[in-house]
């Protein structure tokens, strides 16, 4: 701001020039006070439609929202929260959509550096074939921190503000995340074979509790939890084991289940039971339980997933990709189990577009049910949004928009040509809306993508350790051939 005082005792003025210089000091004290009245914020984002994504599924014309301290600190209508508060950062909203940013409830965030590298194989043969030799010969620490970054460009691009991971060297993975700015919940995870960074189970868990109590409670945006793999690849001692030492030190856990019908054969010839039941039967839902994929369970199997509070999570693309099956999520809804959404990994996607899982999820429902109503457009975004907050036990920190809750929050245009005309804007949403069309994205109240640019990324540098790495890999398999 000029000061004017300070400059008028250095300027030696004419009178006329001094009552111009004291209409001008007036002028503007009064500015300062209409200023003065106005609360300071650090952001003023606005919109024609505000889905809050609550339990009354209230969508809001004409409003705005200020946030503070990555906090939401009011709702109400632009002129409202204009005439109350000055933003340092303020967002227009014509032909904007705000909702909460969506979380993606599994993936293996690394795995993009392996994206399209063993297509149209079977789970068995691609996991023990191609993608388990593949990583025992690749990753490494660089491999993650690399892989990790262009997962987070690609999310964050998405409107994608939390992932859940599961993948090797989660220290890399939590300081990635971290820095780009994304929330994250960071599996260590667990399998009883030799991985990039551990001997077996027992390493693992080792490896794992070491990794949570570093990380518990030093970032924000960090939670650090366990990944068991499988059922078929750790025994239920193993299994157990990982379960009592997550409970010791109040973690989450995130593990496969139910992915295929070999795995439930699997179990079934070596325990006698299902896997979800061998699982009930060593108490392992006994704490916060993130279930990927679950395409499998059985009648009583979804009892028991609705009474322990197992939050399911459904990967439409990378079940069908990988011909695993199509999961029974709206007869689990009914049932009363809390379903969300992932992408999976890249290498089994290949992409970790949160908006085609939601169409997907959507369809596929309708067309194996053949009913058109099952799983409508609300339902599914609250799958991407509240549901899966609730899923990892952040349901009274985001997933919604309200006052007091974090502010994990995108914006999205919708003046693009596919989203005329509109007459529903949840229908858009899912049956319409891609990633390209997210073009602010905020996580816990700050500004991580602004009009489609990166503000946490060096998008360039990151495509270059892209190229280098994928260049290696080509190599060697190539000369391989």
């Amino acid at each position: 701001m000029f000061d004017f005082k300070t400059r008028s005792k250095k300027m030696h003025l004419h009178s006329q020039n001094k009552l111009i210089l004291i209409v001008l000091l007036s002028i503007l004290s009064s500015c300062d006070q209409i200023k003065s009245d106005k609360m300071i914020v650090d952001i003023v984002l606005e919109a024609d439609h505000i889905l809050t994504m609550n339990n009354e599924n209230d969508i809001l014309t004409g409003s705005a929202i200020a946030i503070d301290d990555g906090i939401i600190v009011d709702i109400d209508t632009k002129e409202i929260i204009n005439k109350i508060y000055r933003a340092e950062i303020n967002i227009a909203g014509e032909q904007r959509i705000i909702m909460p940013g969506l979380i993606n409830g599994h993936s293996h965030a690394a795995m993009t550096l392996l994206r399209g590298i063993a297509d149209d194989k079977k789970l068995i043969d691609w996991l023990n074939n191609y993608i388990f030799p593949l990583e025992q010969r690749f990753v490494s620490e660089e491999f993650v921190r690399v892989g990790t970054e262009l997962a987070c460009w690609e999310m964050i691009r998405g409107g994608t503000t939390t992932f859940v991971d599961m993948y090797f060297y989660p220290d890399i993975i939590a300081e990635v995340a971290s820095r780009c700015g994304m929330r994250a919940l960071v599996s260590s995870t667990v399998s009883d074979n030799q991985t990039p960074n551990a001997k077996n189970a027992q390493d693992a868990l080792i490896n794992g509790e070491n990794f949570i109590n570093r990380w518990k409670e030093k970032n924000s945006l960090i939670t650090p939890i366990f990944g068991p793999h499988a059922i078929y690849s750790m025994n239920l001692v193993q299994l157990e084991q990982t379960r009592n030492l997550a409970n010791n030190l109040s973690a989450p856990v995130s593990i496969h289940l139910s992915e295929s019908q070999f795995e439930s054969e699997f179990s079934t010839q070596n325990y006698g039971m299902t896997s979800i039941e061998a699982l009930e039967s060593i108490n392992f839902f006994e704490g916060i339980t993130i279930a990927a994929h679950v395409v499998w369970p059985s009648d009583k199997e979804i009892e028991i997933l609705a009474k322990r509070n197992v939050g399911v999570v459904h990967n439409p693309t990378s079940n069908m990709k990988l011909s695993s099956g199509v999961a029974p999520i709206s007869k689990m809804i009914e049932a009363g189990v809390l379903v969300g959404l992932g992408t999976d990994g890249a290498a089994s996607n290949n992409d970790l577009d949160m908006w085609e899982e939601m169409r997907l999820a959507s369809l596929l429902q309708k067309v194996t049910s053949m009913d058109p109503e099952v799983l409508p457009a609300i339902e599914v975004l609250k799958m991407a949004t509240s549901n899966g907050a609730e899923i990892i036990g952040m349901e009274n920190e985001i997933g919604v928009i309200a006052l007091g809750m974090k502010a994990d929050i995108i914006q999205i245009a919708y003046d693009d040509v596919h989203h005329a005309p509109s007459y529903d804007i949840a229908s858009h949403l899912v049956y319409v809306t891609d990633e390209q069309d997210v073009i602010n994205v905020i996580i816990d109240g700050k500004l991580i993508m602004h009009q489609r640019e990166f503000l946490t990324l060096d998008t360039k540098k990151i495509k270059e350790d892209v190229t280098s790495i994928s260049n290696t890999i080509k190599e060697t398999m190539n000369s391989n051939q």
